[in-house]
């Protein structure tokens, strides 16, 4: 999102104000005082990739139902792990990538309350005009079934998740830690870290143990550089940049899993 709006800004002049988090929150009150009479597109994440973080979506889209911008939602986080009602929530655009529900790499979709948008590639007919080209139906088709499997499992799988953040932490209870987290968080994404220890150093030493945990999101894969989600969080100087680490869950993880990370991690850090 960050890179899209920058493109805009340096090669077609838009003008961009970026909202920085206050406490590790987002405010639907902050995005109001932001809103220019020429603003034309709100765009916020459902759920931060890196921390689980859960913006306030229904409040937003609740403002903007006053205001002539439109309201995109990058939900690539929470789609298929939390039930989400664009319509009730005043969306008009919402966007969500195959690969984290267990579907096939390289598709997507797009929501969209109306038509009324430019085409994103011009040439066929498909997709009712806006992105000509053949479609990959088998990626298609294979997305629709993992979002509907996750659909129809999403309550017990919330649960799960829940039970496993849970049993994690019970298990490192005795190590030094901290959670970078806000008060309204998904279970699928645990960011923490341990004072002292370098992140880079820890993620070399769990990769030879076999478990692969990150320091980021995947965007940033390959990429020395400290997380701009705990920058904005804590500031440039904080130790968290270089202690924190990000774990993502999912339903196919297991409780064995979790206590070997656990037990890992204590071999490595200490008791």
């Amino acid at each position: 999102m960050l890179e899209t709006i920058d493109y805009l800004v340096q090669h077609f002049g838009f003008e961009a104000t970026i909202i920085q988090p206050v406490n590790q929150e987002i405010t639907a009150q902050q995005i109001q005082e932001a809103l220019r009479d020429d603003t034309i597109l709100v765009s916020t994440m459902y759920a931060n990739n890196e921390t689980g973080s859960l913006l306030p979506i229904a409040e937003i889209g609740h403002i903007l139902k006053e205001h002539p911008a439109a309201y995109h939602v990058d939900a690539v986080q929470a789609i298929g792990k939390i039930p989400i009602h664009p319509k009730e929530l005043g969306i008009d655009f919402l966007s969500a990538s195959a690969h984290k529900f267990h579907g096939p790499k390289g598709v997507g979709f797009l929501y969209a309350s109306t038509g009324d948008f430019d085409s994103y590639l011009h040439g066929g007919d498909q997709e009712q005009k806006k992105r000509a080209g053949t479609e990959n139906l088998a990626a298609i088709v294979g997305m629709v079934a993992a979002l509907k499997e996750d659909l129809n499992d999403q309550v017990e799988h919330y649960q799960k998740l829940s039970a496993l953040k849970a049993t994690f932490l019970e298990e490192i209870a005795g190590l030094d830690y901290y959670l970078n987290e806000s008060n309204h968080q998904l279970p699928y994404v645990v960011n923490i870290g341990f004072p002292g220890q370098k992140n880079d150093l820890l993620l070399l030493r769990l990769d030879l143990e076999g478990i692969s945990i990150s320091t980021g999101s995947a965007c940033t894969a390959g990429i020395v550089q400290t997380s701009h989600v705990l920058e904005a969080f804590y500031g440039s100087d904080s130790h968290r940049l270089t202690e924190s680490v990000r774990i993502s869950l999912s339903p196919l993880n297991t409780e064995e899993e979790l206590k070997q990370l656990a037990q890992t991690l204590k071999n490595i850090i200490g008791d």
